[in-house]
């Protein structure tokens, strides 16, 4: 019982730490997407395709969060996006005052999307809210199709999946209109999208979605 009363308090701080997140980057008429997967889905890559597909619609940022180095980081600023890595140095998760300290280092008043790439894990993840307002899951047809059924709170939890590495489809045993019955069935609002970063095939649909996310953002 006391280990329970314990998580308990961690998740309520953690929470109220999130809801001023949210609250500057209200202020800041910013929309936050937390991205979250498994490690190797391609979230970097999905990242660097939106950029490509809204860098001259949209002012971008990243916050970039990696168990260690600087990797994406480095990718990411290559592209000349404002970006700040965050090192949980050994958390399996980003938390919300890693993400209050991060959003310090960033020009809020030039920015209109913020990104933040969570660790790569898919169960961590789901547990720490972080300010966002919207939840996307990365799923590649490489890991397979039963990764709804074996992570569904994360599922579940999803404001949009996206079904990267699509152009791998043919090659893989992969049961793509099981998996949007699975996940669908463990959330029925949730929107799906079927990508390759390599090809290009999807990023239009899915940076449409981002666009109009921001726009009923600025609505509220």
């Amino acid at each position: 019982m006391k280990r329970i009363k314990v998580l308990k308090n961690i998740a309520s701080a953690n929470d109220a730490i999130a809801a001023q997140n949210r609250g500057l980057l209200d202020r800041y008429n910013i929309l936050a997407i937390n991205l979250m997967s498994s490690p190797g889905a391609g979230k970097t890559s999905l990242l660097l395709g939106t950029i490509a597909h809204l860098r001259h619609q949209l002012r971008l940022a990243v916050i970039e969060g990696d168990i260690a180095s600087k990797i994406d980081a480095d990718r990411i600023s290559k592209e000349g996006i404002p970006v700040v890595q965050i090192n949980t140095g050994g958390s399996c998760s980003l938390e919300a005052h890693m993400i209050t300290n991060a959003l310090e280092k960033l020009p809020l008043k030039t920015i209109d999307l913020l990104f933040i790439e969570n660790v790569g894990n898919l169960i961590c993840p789901a547990g720490f809210s972080l300010g966002e307002h919207r939840k996307v899951v990365v799923s590649s047809i490489a890991e397979g199709d039963d990764k709804p059924a074996k992570y569904p709170i994360m599922f579940s939890l999803a404001d949009a999946v996206v079904i990267n590495k699509i152009d791998l489809l043919p090659l893989q045993e992969f049961d793509l209109a099981g998996f949007h019955k699975k996940v669908t069935g463990l959330n029925p609002r949730v929107t799906i999208f079927e990508v390759s970063c390599k090809s290009g095939h999807g990023i239009e649909a899915w940076c449409s979605w981002l666009l109009q996310q921001l726009q009923n953002h600025r609505k509220t």
